[in-house]
């Protein structure tokens, strides 16, 4: 990686870079599974709705099941969150249950409009396991 010569001091870019990128798949993908793992346990199965403010309840396990993670090399980020789940209309679900809005239910064959108060997870689990971060970067490259 470098090499020391006496009066000259060489880097070698390419070995320095990929140790780099290395490291920082490694450290974002771990970040990711620890952010990831903590949404999901904050999401509880019961059969009631949560309180507003609060993570949302899990009822048939589907928002629970499919949280993922993924390192992007070219942007040298993490992407955490859940699928979009387009089956029966609940592709904005995940949405609507992070920040609140609203949608149009289908009820015994009447739609109807209706607000949904923000239940968050994720950004909830970002910010508990953003304090690892530092700890995760340190001696990363070696």
């Amino acid at each position: 990686m470098i090499s020391f010569k006496p009066g000259v001091l060489m880097f070698n870019t390419k070995a320095i870079r990929n140790h780099v990128d290395r490291a920082t798949r490694k450290v974002l993908s771990k970040f990711g599974a620890f952010v990831r793992q903590t949404a999901k346990r904050s999401i509880r199965k019961r059969k009631s709705a949560s309180p507003p403010g609060s993570p949302p309840s899990s009822h048939i396990g589907l928002l629970k099941r499919f949280i993922w993670f993924g390192y992007e090399p070219g942007k040298r980020s993490v992407v955490i969150g859940p699928a979009r789940l387009s089956d029966k209309g609940r592709g904005e679900a995940p949405s609507l249950l992070e920040y609140g809005g609203s949608t149009t239910l289908k009820r015994q064959g009447k739609r109807r409009r209706t607000r949904i108060r923000a239940r968050p997870f994720m950004g909830p689990a970002f910010e508990k396991e953003s304090t690892k971060l530092p700890a995760l970067w340190r001696d990363s490259i070696h």
